[in-house]
């Protein structure tokens, strides 16, 4: 069943059973009120019957005539007894005595009494008078009353059903106009293939859940577009980057087992082969990191990450690999509170992305000082790596976050131009920015920021 159609019967039936609970009320309370008018009504012809049969004698003419009259408006199947002192009927002769002497000692007891008997009503009173006291009994049947009863239940039946009709109609409307946005999210969303990841949805400007779905649908689709990125460049890649070593080992090999050659020929060879070996053992690094990248992308292990604590990690593991005083870590500023140095991220992915970085400012500058700058307040984490390499040519600038990109000024350095390609995912996957600043032949500043 859709949405707007489950919240359009919740709402309806909500709705429905409030109004019938107040119809139940109103029902409950108009019986009560003819049940107690009828009883009233009883009363009264029982005091007209007294005032017939026991007062007569003591009171005029006209007046009599006027209780004679009233007394001539008979009740619905009306009964009336009365019955002396004895339990005997006088008056209005009763010889199936049609109430029994329980039920009359009753009344006399309590003075008045009002009960029912079936669809029957009844009233009885203890009446003193001259002749004796007497105990009169008045039944009658409420045809009238039950008929008001039965048009209410009726007309509240009918109204209860137009209500619940108009109440799903009016409710199915509002869903369909409030879950609109939605439908339209939706349909953009099957317009999404493996084709076109780039694709977007309209996140709208509104702040409310369907444009927080819109948003993460499009964070998800940035990273599987990434992923499949990854793969692609891996796939197309691999085989180009692996080949060239490979074949350039096998041609030397076989040049040089082609004839005898000098020990300084074997020499000169198998330091080739060394360099290629080398070569084609960074790559495959490179590659394996590119994996390792792709494999957690879509789903990476988040957890709290100290960048502080990784920073000085960092640090002893380069301070161990270059020496001393080449790689100098300075913090420049640090929030009181610890938690504002860490984000959700991946540990590993983040050495990789930083070793990347740092091992780049090593290389092309030769081992010279390299140095890493710290800043975090409450909003923000700037990690700032900056050497005295060869630095980086304007025009390439926005080139060297490209998969096997390398500039016209590194041909001299080993490499692939992997490395910052996987940088650069990585920090994006934790929803962080990189840019990178150089001046030829002075040095290169790389940024990374954290924003809150």
């Amino acid at each position: 069943m859709k949405i707007k159609n489950r919240l359009s019967l919740y709402f309806t039936a909500v709705s429905a059973i409030v109004l019938l609970i107040v119809e139940v009320v109103i029902y409950i309370s108009f019986a009560s009120f003819v049940k107690t008018d009828f009883y009233t009504h009883l009363v009264d012809k029982a005091y007209i019957t007294a005032q017939r049969y026991l007062e007569a004698d003591e009171i005029s003419p006209d007046s009599l005539n006027r209780v004679q009259e009233r007394d001539l408006q008979r009740l619905p199947s009306q009964v009336i007894r009365l019955y002396d002192d004895k339990n005997a009927a006088s008056f209005i002769k009763d010889e199936n005595q049609y109430w029994p002497a329980t039920v009359i000692d009753e009344v006399r007891k309590n003075k008045q009494l009002e009960f029912t008997e079936g669809n029957r009503q009844t009233v009885g009173i203890y009446y003193k008078d001259n002749q004796g006291n007497f105990v009169i009994l008045v039944s009658a049947i409420d045809v009238q009353g039950d008929k008001r009863l039965l048009d209410l239940i009726e007309s509240m039946a009918i109204l209860l059903i137009s209500v619940t009709a108009g109440l799903f109609v009016i409710s199915r409307w509002f869903a369909q106009k409030a879950l609109e946005p939605l439908d339209k999210v939706v349909k953009e969303m099957q317009l999404v293939r493996a084709g076109n990841l780039s694709f977007r949805v309209n996140e709208g400007d509104g702040k409310d859940e369907i444009s927080a779905l819109a948003h993460n649908f499009n964070q998800l689709l940035e990273h599987l577009e990434n992923a499949f990125e990854l793969q692609q460049t891996f796939v197309i890649n691999a085989s180009h980057e692996l080949r060239t070593p490979i074949t350039t080992i096998i041609g030397e090999i076989e040049i040089t087992l082609n004839k005898l050659r000098t020990n300084a020929e074997y020499e000169q060879v198998l330091k080739s082969v060394l360099t290629d070996a080398e070569r084609l053992n960074e790559t495959i690094t490179s590659l394996l990191e590119l994996a390792h990248v792709d494999m957690n992308y879509t789903q990476p292990a988040l957890k709290p990450v100290a960048i502080d604590e990784l920073i000085w990690e960092l640090n002893d593991y380069w301070v161990e690999k270059v020496g001393k005083n080449l790689f100098n870590v300075n913090i420049q500023h640090l929030p009181e509170d610890h938690e504002k140095l860490q984000i959700l991220g991946n540990k590993s992915l983040l050495t990789i992305a930083f070793n990347n970085i740092i091992g780049n400012a090593f290389k092309f500058s030769k081992n010279k000082r390299v140095q890493c700058d710290l800043y975090a307040d409450e909003r923000s984490i700037i990690i700032k790596i900056t050497d005295l390499g060869i630095g980086i040519m304007p025009e390439e600038l926005t080139n060297v976050f490209d998969s096997f990109f390398r500039g016209k000024n590194v041909k001299d350095f080993q490499g692939n131009g992997i490395g910052l390609y996987v940088t650069g995912k990585i920090i994006q996957l934790f929803n962080g920015t990189i840019s990178i600043n150089s001046i030829p032949g002075k040095g290169t500043n790389v940024t990374i920021q954290f924003v809150r």
